[in-house]
Order: C-alpha cells, then sequence, then structure tokens
C-alpha cells in the first residue's frame, strides 16, 4: 500500500530551503512562541497507583488494587511530555487545481511549517500521502532532518492515482497510531464516506482539518461554451457559461457543497481551518491558532 518517494532532484531540494526559510519566519509571527498552547499535550501516560486522597477523582479508582489492599488506591497518570504530529496529505487530482498556487502546494507548505513548528519543540513528526488509496507513508519521528525529509517527499511526490479515498486514508492513519497524537488533515474534503472514519480518528486523536479551496471553483468567467473535465475521473461536460443563470447555479451549487462541508467537520467535532489559494494563509492560521488556544485554556 505505501512506496517510497520518488528521485529527488535539485529543483525539489531548493524549494525544501525556500520552504524552511520562509516557515521560520512565518513559524514567529503565527505561534510567537505558543506552540504548546496551540498544540498542548492531550495524550496522557499511567504514573502509578497510590492511596485515595480526599478530593481525587473517585473514577481514577482501581478496584483491583483497592480490593488486594482492602482500602481506595487510584491510578495517576501525566500528561505526555513529547507529541506526535502526524500530516494526511490529499495529493488526488482535485487538489491540483488552482492558480497561481495550487491547492497542494498551499497544504504542503502549511504541512511544512507545522512539522518545523514541531521539530523545534522535540516532536515527532511523521505523514501519509493519499490519492484513491494510500500511496506514502513517513513513520514520526524527532529531529530537523527527518522534518526536511518529509517536506522533500511532500514536494516530490507524484500520485499514482487521481480519485480520493479519504475514508481509507483516516482509517489507515488511525491504525498506524498507537498513541494519541495531533493528526492534521490537509484536504479539499471533495469525496464521500469519510466522516465515520473521521469521528473515530477524532475520537482517539486531537484532529485539525485544514481545507483548501480556489476562488475559480466558484466563480466561472463569462467565456461562452467551456468544456470542463472532472480531475479525478477524466469525464467533460460542456458547460455555456454566457449564461448568467447558468453561472450562478454553479456558484450556488460550490457554496452549498462548502457549507455542507463545514457542518459536516462540525458534526464530527475537529478544529476547521479553510483557506483559499488566492490569498495569503498566515493570516487565517494566525487566527485560527489564536482561537484554539484561547478554547484550550479555558
Amino acid at each position: 500500500m505505501t512506496r517510497d518517494a520518488r528521485v529527488v532532484g535539485p529543483d525539489v531540494l531548493r524549494q525544501v530551503r525556500f520552504i524552511e526559510l520562509r516557515a521560520r519566519r512565518l513559524m514567529t509571527s503565527l505561534f510567537s512562541g505558543a506552540y504548546r498552547s496551540v498544540f498542548r499535550g492531550q495524550g496522557i501516560e499511567f504514573a502509578e497507583v497510590r492511596a485515595y486522597e480526599h478530593g481525587d477523582d473517585y473514577r481514577a479508582i482501581d478496584w483491583n488494587v483497592s480490593a488486594r489492599m482492602g482500602s481506595p488506591y487510584v491510578k495517576t497518570y501525566e500528561e505526555e511530555r513529547e507529541l506526535t504530529l502526524f500530516l494526511v496529505v490529499d495529493r488526488s487530482g482535485s487538489v491540483a487545481f488552482g492558480g497561481p498556487r495550487t491547492k497542494a502546494d498551499v497544504a504542503v507548505e502549511v504541512g511544512a511549517v507545522l512539522a518545523l513548528a514541531a521539530a523545534r519543540q522535540n516532536d515527532r513528526v511523521g505523514a501519509l500521502v493519499f490519492a484513491d488509496e494510500v500511496e506514502q507513508v513517513i513513520p514520526p519521528a524527532k529531529g530537523r532532518r527527518h522534518v526536511l525529509r518529509v517536506i522533500r517527499d511532500l514536494l516530490a511526490f507524484a500520485p499514482s492515482g487521481r480519485g480520493t479515498n479519504l475514508g481509507a486514508a483516516l482509517g489507515y492513519a488511525g491504525q498506524l497510531l498507537g498513541h494519541r497524537a495531533i493528526v492534521v488533515v490537509l484536504s479539499d474534503f471533495r469525496a464521500d464516506g469519510w466522516e465515520l472514519p473521521l469521528r473515530r480518528l477524532a475520537g482517539r486523536h486531537e484532529v485539525v482539518a485544514i481545507t483548501v479551496d480556489d476562488p475559480r471553483e466558484l466563480e466561472f468567467p463569462d467565456a461562452g461554451w467551456i468544456e470542463l473535465e472532472d480531475a479525478e475521473t477524466g469525464a467533460r461536460t460542456l458547460v455555456d457559461t454566457s449564461d448568467a443563470g447558468g453561472r450562478m447555479r454553479l456558484r450556488i451549487a460550490a457554496e452549498e457543497g462548502r457549507m455542507a462541508r463545514a457542518r459536516a467537520l462540525q458534526r464530527v467535532g475537529v478544529d476547521h481551518i479553510p483557506l483559499v489559494t488566492h490569498q495569503p494563509y498566515a493570516q487565517a492560521l494566525h487566527a485560527a491558532f489564536a482561537r484554539r488556544a484561547r478554547r484550550l485554556q479555558r
């Protein structure tokens, strides 16, 4: 199900260096040293069993030990000091769309910023790349060298398929991750059957969905008859863009699709950060992370 990254040329290595330099500047403005307040450790590890003390949560009582000892004992836990950031990156045909940068370009750079921020905190970083199936997995590991490899592989990746099997990718990520992790899903979510796998993943991990859209998916120019091709299935359709009513119907359908996606993500209970290709993403990320940090501090 997985495969190695393809041969990496000098152009990709230059891109890695450019993204690293750009990401350093962005990390300062996005997190300002507050990475832990945005992605604080949600995982817990068992520490010890000790005698019950007044004020302890009765739900922490270890009934087996208490029965053996003849008095109540409680399990204690401590927050994991290290986090795991795991990127689930969509490289299907639909994310190859956009201009002047594609949706995939924006997703990879955002993932790079988060990965470098995690590496700065000595956290583990891993990634899963998919299209109509999972095509590459980079197991979580530490260190700047490893993170640069993750970025390199994301940039050099060329998918074998064009479709989107987001549900299978989410399920695979859930099987792969043993300990609680921060899972960032970078996709346009143009797929079916992902709600239940995402709900299951969010039940065990801290999940953030970052969607990337392009304005041309909403606005069609008045250019007469044009042929549209589905980037994933290859199906072609003729559309008369000179018909104002037709353009409006297409826009309404696209808007309804985005709203339905937002409602679905809200139902699942994950953080949703919507981005667009034609605007800088730093401000949108900063606002979303600030809201997240405030909520987690309550």
